[in-house]
């Protein structure tokens, strides 16, 4: 293992901190200390160049492609954040010199970046102090401050700062170049275009300085793609200067404009940033930490009291990540695979969201989830291209999307196979399916937590019909078995590819389909006027009758003798290599330095979670000895190579009672971003871990479930842990459940709706709470 620069403190679970500077380890601090609010997200790369940074500023859904035989991705906006110093003729330059009381730190509960450094070489010897946050109380704005004393002899200086758009997404530039101009003698002004899907964004930047007289001359400068304002100035012995730098960013598909031109948005954007600098920045940063305080933490904290107080810090970090990568200003957008940290996975949503980080979002801020849901419905469009494209029905989600109407965006080649030197073809655009029950899931899921009605008449039943309407329409019928399979896919096990009958896919196919017929049930009798909307759109007298002659035909594998549920027909029969070399690896996919993925496909090897996410998901269909049984054979199988797999595995386990083995996932599952390993995070942070870690904690440990949409809770907390306090809100209500290992405690704090009462199970048993009521419930 690498030596970690990383440095977390006992009182100290909102601060993650680097406690050394290493030019060889910048892209881990760059994802992990990534800024954002959801609209914006920006790689926290230095203000000062170094080889091997990767400066990336995202703005949620401008995807452009670069070329037709390229896929769409979020582009890489032009860049604020750099601010080239020369002092003494000579460039800052941490590499160079000595460096001491260096410290470079996030507040996940701010949102304030902050590196502090002494830096001495040659006859320069200076204290820098920046300071940087992305706005949570203004989506556009990014605010940068810096502090330079001198502690030396007198010094000078030269600065370089602007707006920089000659970045790239690792090669591929999506901007056509519009106009630049200075505002005002002050604002610093460029407007681009993106190539093909002609978003414009138009970018503006103002310098601010604590003392103006101390500046020495001033200058414009503008070449390709760049503009830039320099400024040189002077320090004497013990003399500070304060450098602030406010920016913002809009853009034609912004939804908060009056207007979409280009000249409304570059008198907006100037206005705003003209009152901007008369605020400040301290008073600009204080506004953003209050709504970080009303927006997230106030109403929905989280307490773990563990012996390792980094359970509670990564929680923090996890909770941070989720909310600067969500877009909750526009339902045209969802969460993308690496957030807005950086180009991984190219800005595209999958599956992740839909599993992995809606259920946090469900059960704390249902408004988001809406807004993650309604992503999905306005993607139906891209989701019945694809299924007309395979001659499908209904809707066949993209394995990943963007735009939601653009359908399937997966790139169809990947890294290079070993033995042919060949690129590895992606399977999963073309096969992976169980997106489609994925997506239902989570609609019903949300549905069962909030009670929307609203979303579940216009927008939710239609994507459960019109998913359950694909899948039937995907069936094979086998005349000699008298059965319906689903063949030639891959699973969420993507080291197993062309299988027939994965586990996983038929099961969630064959929920998918039954919750369709109950809902269809349901509502004709309850609400024929949703049913008569939806059945003439959908044709779901035909579609029923189709799932009424198909489901009781539809293959579920079955546990063998040994009671292992086979993942698909072929797995239980392939050749089994010790993984334990491998295991041992901090990096992921080192598997793929001595095999291809043909020769893997052939052996039981396991790349993440797949039979067992299938107990977790629908976990009364087995029985225990099955799930027990299955987790001792697949464990030693599974190479976690997927960052959506320890957290699976920490919520089985704490299912099946091994709460130690539990916690030791989980002391895995926390530190797949936060942990030591300095390249875990080099293409941007893991999303999906992330809302597995909240996963892990509240409906591991903490007992929470949403079953056959009823509210369950059933603590286990680990022996580390005295206990967990938590909120949620279900069907309108804000519930506080404290829990020990003794008993645990659920206080009704408030409602939307007067004399509500709320019910859940617990051991088979089902309780009631009133409203501010509050039930203590012996374990």
């Amino acid at each position: 293992m690498t030596k970690t620069l990383m440095e977390y403190q006992q009182n100290q679970p909102w601060i993650i901190k680097e406690n050394s500077f290493d030019n060889n380890f910048l892209s881990k601090c760059e994802s992990v200390f990534a800024l954002g609010n959801g609209y914006l997200g920006v790689r926290s790369a230095f203000e000062e160049n170094y080889i091997g940074e990767k400066r990336d500023m995202f703005v949620s859904g401008t995807f452009d492609r670069f070329d037709k035989s390229e896929v769409t991705e979020l582009p890489n906006v032009p860049d604020f954040i750099q601010m080239e110093f020369v002092i003494n003729g000579r460039n800052l330059d941490l590499n160079l010199g000595e460096i001491t009381q260096y410290s470079f730190s996030l507040n996940l509960k701010t949102g304030q970046l902050i590196r502090h450094f002494i830096w001495k070489f040659a006859d320069i010897h200076l204290e820098f102090n920046f300071r940087r946050f992305v706005s949570f109380d203004d989506l556009h704005l990014l605010g940068q401050e810096v502090t330079i004393r001198n502690l030396g002899a007198d010094t000078s200086f030269q600065l370089k700062s602007g707006i920089d758009g000659q970045l790239t997404n690792s090669g591929s530039q999506h901007f056509a170049e519009g106009t630049k101009d200075q505002e005002k003698n002050r604002i610093l002004q460029m407007v681009s275009t993106t190539a093909q899907s002609r978003i414009d964004f138009v970018q503006s930047t103002i310098h601010d300085f604590s003392d103006r007289s101390l500046i020495d001359k001033a200058r414009i400068e503008i070449s390709r793609r760049q503009i830039h304002k320099l400024y040189w100035f002077h320090l004497k012995s013990n003399q500070s200067i304060k450098i602030s730098k406010l920016s913002n960013v809009y853009t034609s598909i912004d939804r908060d404009l009056n207007q979409k031109t280009v000249e409304y948005m570059i008198s907006v954007s100037a206005n705003v940033l003209n009152f901007d600098v008369q605020k400040g920045f301290d008073y600009l940063l204080k506004k953003s930490a209050l709504a970080w305080e009303e927006k997230v933490w106030r109403d929905f904290p989280i307490e773990i009291k563990s012996i390792d107080f980094t359970d509670q810090l990564a929680l923090n970090f996890a909770r941070y990540h989720l909310h600067i990568m969500v877009p909750k200003h526009d339902g045209r957008m969802s969460i993308a695979a690496k957030g807005l940290s950086g180009e991984g996975y190219k800005g595209h949503t999958a599956w992740d969201t839909d599993i992995f980080m809606l259920p946090y979002f469900t059960m704390t801020y249902p408004e988001i989830a809406r807004k993650l849901l309604t992503y999905r419905y306005l993607g139906l469009s891209g989701a019945h291209k694809k299924a007309a494209l395979n001659h499908y029905q209904g809707a066949q989600y993209p394995w990943e999307s963007a735009w939601p109407s653009n359908g399937e965006v997966a790139p169809v080649w990947g890294a290079a196979d070993i033995v042919t030197g060949k690129p590895t073809k992606i399977w999963s655009g073309f096969i992976e399916q169980h997106i489609s029950s994925d997506v239902a899931f989570g609609v019903k899921q949300y549905i069962d937590a909030t009670s929307d009605l609203r979303f579940a008449k216009f927008e939710g039943y239609e994507m459960i019909f019109d998913t359950a309407k694909f899948w039937v329409s995907r069936l094979e019928y086998n005349a000699v078995k008298d059965r319906y399979e689903i063949n030639n896919v891959v699973g969420p096990d993507e080291y197993k590819e062309h299988v027939n009958n994965n586990a996983f896919t038929n099961y969630s196919a064959a929920w998918n389909i039954s919750t369709a017929i109950k809902v269809y049930e349901k509502i004709k009798q309850q609400d024929s006027k949703s049913f008569d909307r939806l059945n003439k759109k959908l044709g779901l007298d035909k579609t029923y009758r189709q799932w009424k002659e198909k489901l009781p035909k539809l293959y579920l594998p079955k546990a063998n003798k040994d009671k292992i549920l086979p993942q698909d027909d072929s797995y239980l029969s392939k050749k089994i290599l010790d993984l334990t070399p491998y295991l041992k690896d901090d990096a992921v996919g080192t598997l793929f330095h001595d095999y291809n993925l043909d020769q893997v496909n052939n052996m039981q090897i396991t790349k993440q979670a797949d039979v067992i996410l299938l107990f977790c998901l629908f976990e009364n269909i087995f029985s225990l000895g099955i799930q027990e049984a299955s987790w001792d054979y697949y464990l030693p199988k599974t190479m976690h190579d997927s960052s959506l797999s320890l957290s699976t595995h920490v919520v089985l386990a704490v299912d099946l009672g091994r709460n130690s083995e539990a916690y030791q996932l989980f002391q895995k599952a926390k530190n797949i971003d936060l942990g030591p390993y300095m390249n875990s995070s080099n293409d941007g942070i893991h999303a999906a871990s992330l809302g597995g870690i909240w996963n892990s904690v509240v409906e591991g440990f903490g007992g929470l479930r949403v079953i056959d949409g009823k509210l369950r809770i059933e603590p286990h907390l680990p022996k580390e842990w005295d206990s967990l306090d938590y909120r949620i809100n279900w069907h309108g209500a804000r519930l506080q459940i404290s829990e020990t290992k003794e008993d645990f405690t659920v206080t009704f704090l408030n409602s939307n709706h007067l004399n509500q009462i709320v019910e859940f199970m617990s051991k088979g048993q089902k309780y009631q709470v009133k409203a501010k009521g509050s039930l203590r419930i012996k374990l």
